[in-house]
């Protein structure tokens, strides 16, 4: 049998669950990944590959990694890329200084991830972010941790912080539209009457 061809060119814990769903206002407008990106084929490049181009194998990129499958791009110093049965790309580990993952969801909207190191379950589509975590959406927030779990289908984000440290977070109110005019002013109830106008007082 033919071996595969080989390419190579050169507890303690503060723990903060935030279901963005469930926000009020951000449950009217999820902020669910682009649908179709999982159907496309992910492209990479890099200063030099290590890796067999067969199921169940990983694949090491090394140097100005960039791998991108339809709007989700990721980019770091390394990242290893793990085949599965069917040789797709079901999971990316990405460190550097520091390892970046960036998205649209289906409304536009951009999603913005950086961390030492990124774990992406391709499959299932959720990003686990370690060592300085940031995970900012587009009109929507930015939240802070030692590790990030943010799940792209659910817009689940899961916080940690080591020690005594804290999990930070914003969120930003719904933008209104530019232009939009100003709330008039309430009318009396019916029935009340008219309140007259203050005189300024008179000086003796």
């Amino acid at each position: 049998m033919k071996s595969p061809a080989r390419f190579r060119r050169d507890p303690r814990s503060l723990k903060l669950h935030l279901a963005l769903l469930g926000l009020g206002l951000l449950i009217l407008q999820p902020a669910l990944a682009k649908q179709d990106d999982r159907n496309q084929p992910m492209n990479f490049s890099s200063k030099s590959m290590d890796g067999f181009n067969a199921p169940n194998t990983v694949t090491t990129l090394t140097g100005n990694v960039v791998a991108t499958q339809g709007t989700m791009k990721l980019t770091g110093a390394v990242a290893k890329l793990y085949l599965d049965a069917d040789t797709q790309v079901a999971r990316a580990v990405v460190t550097g200084n520091l390892a970046h993952i960036e998205q649209l969801d289906d409304a536009g909207n951009l999603m913005q991830g950086d961390a030492l190191q990124l774990d992406y379950d391709n499959i299932n589509g959720i990003a686990v972010l370690t060592g300085n975590a940031v995970v900012r959406q587009q009109g929507r927030g930015e939240f802070h941790g030692d590790k990030l779990v943010y799940n792209t289908q659910t817009s689940l984000i899961t916080g940690e912080a080591a020690g005594d440290g804290l999990v930070h977070g914003v969120i930003l109110p719904k933008q209104k539209p530019a232009g939009a005019p100003a709330p008039a002013a309430t009318p009396p109830k019916p029935g009340t009457p008219p309140q007259p106008a203050t005189k300024p007082a008179e000086g003796h």
